[in-house]
């Protein structure tokens, strides 16, 4: 983000194979363009150190009542989502996220990459933890080469900024995603995506009475 660019920042701290992170990606940044911020996608995985639990090693009770849920808000939002996907669990989420990193590193659509990645995972059946298939995607949403934007995602640079996304998230006491951070505050989960827009409206506000006061000085 340009240094002078004063618009209120949400970093959006989250899994990519999360299907909560994929059901709240549109309204995220439908969110964050109404109320004129701006978007950083910090891809993570669980924190376990600060209490989060793979989905898979949760109790059968609760493992069901997630599907329940996911069928509830599928059907809510009226968005494509399969309730077993085909390579859900994935076998690594690492490379995906990278990918995303990389490709906002350069410059490229990482957003528009991310939701490809999330859609073929939860809508389309495909294996996002397969190269051939991270190259495709790459090409499908950036029109650009996916083999070198793979190869540019094990580069140190992308590295880094993977291990700092882990470290930051741990810091903030981050456990699960998707975790939304706006001026230090955590919002977790897509279902706190309204009390975000109301703070990104409250800090609006109290910008322009800002404004308005010292005009009046």
């Amino acid at each position: 983000m340009n240094k002078t660019d004063t618009r209120p920042v949400v970093e959006a701290f989250y899994g990519i194979s999360s299907p909560w992170a994929y059901l709240g990606f549109p309204k995220l940044r439908q969110i964050v363009a109404q109320e004129g911020a701006s978007l950083i996608l910090r891809p993570i995985r669980i924190i376990q150190a600060n209490g989060g639990i793979p989905l898979r090693t949760r109790p059968v009770a609760r493992q069901e009542y997630h599907r329940v849920e996911l069928r509830r808000w599928r059907d809510f939002l009226n968005l494509p989502l399969n309730l077993d996907p085909k390579f859900y669990p994935c076998r690594t989420i690492e490379p995906a996220a990278r990918l995303v990193i990389a490709a906002d590193l350069q410059g490229l659509d990482g957003a528009g990459l991310s939701w490809g990645i999330q859609s073929a995972l939860w809508a389309q059946d495909r294996d996002i933890a397969d190269p051939e298939t991270l190259c495709a995607l790459v090409e499908e949403t950036t029109g650009t080469d996916g083999k070198t934007l793979l190869a540019a995602s094990d580069t140190p640079e992308v590295m880094k900024a993977w291990l700092k996304n882990l470290e930051d998230a741990e810091h903030l006491g981050i456990f699960g995603t998707p975790t939304y951070v706006l001026d230090n505050e955590l919002f977790w989960g897509q279902d706190r995506l309204d009390f975000l827009q109301r703070k990104l409206q409250s800090m609006k506000t109290l910008s322009h009475a800002d404004m308005e006061k010292e005009n009046t000085v």
